[in-house]
């Protein structure tokens, strides 16, 4: 038998899926994502070139991590450890 596709219902072009995105926090099974860490932060793909925080959607992170990671960026930037924005 031939193979399965999904196909689009207008064009009949097959269908690209995404792979589902894994939060790498979870991956790394780290307990508590820390402030302190600003080489994680600004290297864990988490923040845009211009210090922006990265949605979930982007960065992959589970709900949980996500908040943490927000609190966590908005505590360097407080401390300024991590600008608030870089022009």
């Amino acid at each position: 038998m031939a193979e399965r596709r999904d196909f689009n219902d207008r064009g009949g072009r097959p269908v690209k899926r995404a792979r589902k995105k894994v939060c790498q926090f979870c991956a790394d099974r780290t307990a508590f994502i820390d402030y302190k860490d600003v080489a994680r932060l600004r290297n864990g793909k988490c923040l845009t070139e211009r210090c922006k925080i990265l949605p979930r959607r982007i960065t992959g992170c589970c709900a949980f991590h996500q908040r943490e990671l927000t609190t966590a960026v908005k505590r360097a930037r407080h401390l300024a450890l991590i600008p608030y924005s870089s022009d």
